[in-house]
């Protein structure tokens, strides 16, 4: 009876080895931040190779509070966050006030090429309005290459979403990024397709104006791409977008605004921070209701130290067809690998039971 026991016990444990290898899978302990630190860390070794087989991190839901810990890195590479669900699945930091900064609050920091993040929510619950001039807080700072999202939200003020590379390419799908002021900034190439952009209060008692995108386009051709995503805005009026420094590059198609009003008229902050040049466009913007309200024309003058460079804003039907994915990424197909490994997840998280 003894030796019929050892081996079946032996059996179950080469079952669950074999289980791992075909999934290459790591399970978190529901809600347990320690765990979710410990399983980073070890996709972070186990995938150090950049040709290493996609590690999945499974992520049940729960909230896991890092508490004032800034920069978790995810510098393995093909390393995938896979969440129980987007509102149920929560990472959340809270830098002190007194730390806070563009390079030194994100909740995580990604450094790995290939890395898939899907169904949770990222949370920087620094105190903003107590934080005086700036609250830069960052959900996720990227300085990886070819990161994709699915129904990913991300939650906090100013600098939520920080691309922090000159020549990566990122896609984001489904996704709901929250903030007040350059909330979606920095380098690169970086397609958003279908996602919620909502606009929070820039201060406390509703004063104040928006940025939503701050690009500092220099060694790509595109810059931040927007298509049919929706732009909730209850209280401050907002701009799409003011220029960085460099060449920034943004362009919107079809996106529905559900309070127009709220758009400030020149919809391109006119005022440079450190250039005069910004390359924004405009393509088929529509109301709540799916009226196209787009202007015939908008012609902006860009302005900086006294320096001006007047820009049309609206881009001809012609042209809109520049911007599509496979242009944009015409080596790198984002939109089939997360269609990929979103049925991938769904299994894997069947055989787990939940």
């Amino acid at each position: 009876m003894k030796r019929h026991s050892l081996l079946w016990t032996v059996l179950l444990l080469l079952a669950a080895v074999q289980l791992h290898a075909q999934t290459n899978s790591i399970l978190v302990k529901a809600g347990d931040a320690q765990s979710l630190l410990n399983a980073i860390e070890q996709a972070n070794q186990q995938n150090a190779d950049p040709q290493a087989r996609r590690v999945f991190i499974m992520i049940p839901d729960g909230v896991y509070d890092l508490g004032e810990l800034s920069l978790t890195t995810i510098q393995g590479n093909n390393i995938a966050l896979i969440g129980q669900s987007m509102e149920g699945t929560v990472i959340v930091n809270a830098p002190k006030v007194e730390n806070e900064g563009i390079g030194k609050t994100a909740t995580l920091l990604n450094r790995g090429t290939g890395t898939y993040v899907q169904d949770l929510t990222l949370k920087n619950a620094l105190d903003y309005y107590h934080s005086g001039a700036a609250g830069r807080a960052v959900c996720w700072q990227d300085k990886g290459h070819r990161t994709i999202f699915k129904r990913v939200r991300m939650l906090s003020y100013q600098d939520t979403y920080y691309s922090h590379s000159e020549e990566c390419q990122h896609y984001l799908e489904d996704s709901e990024i929250h903030g007040t002021v350059d909330f979606i900034c920095g380098a690169g190439d970086v397609y958003f397709n279908r996602c919620l952009i909502v606009t929070e209060k820039r201060n406390a008692d509703g004063t104040g104006r928006d940025v939503i995108v701050a690009p500092r386009t220099s060694r790509t051709p595109w810059g931040y791409v927007f298509n049919e995503c929706t732009i909730r805005n209850d209280v401050s009026k907002f701009h799409y977008a003011r220029g960085w420094h460099t060449l920034p590059r943004c362009t919107w198609m079809n996106t529905r605004l559900e309070t127009p009003a709220k758009l400030e008229p020149t919809r391109f902050d006119p005022q440079g921070m450190r250039t005069v040049e910004s390359l924004f466009y405009e393509y088929h913007t529509m109301d709540a209701q799916g009226r196209d309200i787009t202007p015939a024309s908008n012609v902006v003058t860009f302005t900086l130290n006294g320096e001006t460079r007047a820009h049309e804003t609206i881009l001809p039907k012609e042209e809109v067809w520049r911007f599509g994915i496979e242009k944009i990424f015409p080596d790198w197909r984002p939109e089939k690998i997360t269609q990929k490994l979103t049925k991938q997840a769904e299994k894997m998280w069947a055989k787990a039971g939940r």
